[in-house]
């Protein structure tokens, strides 16, 4: 499936979680919380500002970045979940 975000969001794929803590231990499924880091997988054109000229969104596919822990709408394509979020939810690029 195909999706386009519209204005300023961002469709972020999230990033795999560790399945054991650091001293070893299986976490299950019931006890992850999401997490705050993901993958970039589509951008919307931007944002209209108040003159009516487009401010063109600063990341773009396949960044990794850090976003706010209850932003955006979470959605479930090919069985894949994603979330939808607005630029201003995301607080940084992770640098690799």
């Amino acid at each position: 499936m195909k999706f386009k975000p519209l204005r300023d969001r961002v469709l972020v794929k999230y990033s795999e979680e560790a399945e054991r803590t650091a001293s070893g231990l299986y976490i299950p499924d019931t006890a992850k919380e999401k997490p705050q880091k993901g993958e970039v997988v589509a951008v919307g054109a931007g944002k209209v500002t108040d003159d009516g000229k487009l401010q063109p969104v600063s990341v773009k596919v396949g960044d990794v970045v850090l976003f706010d822990k209850y932003s955006g709408s979470k959605v479930t394509m090919d069985d894949v979940e994603y979330l939808i979020i607005r630029e201003e939810d995301i607080l940084g690029i992770v640098e690799k």
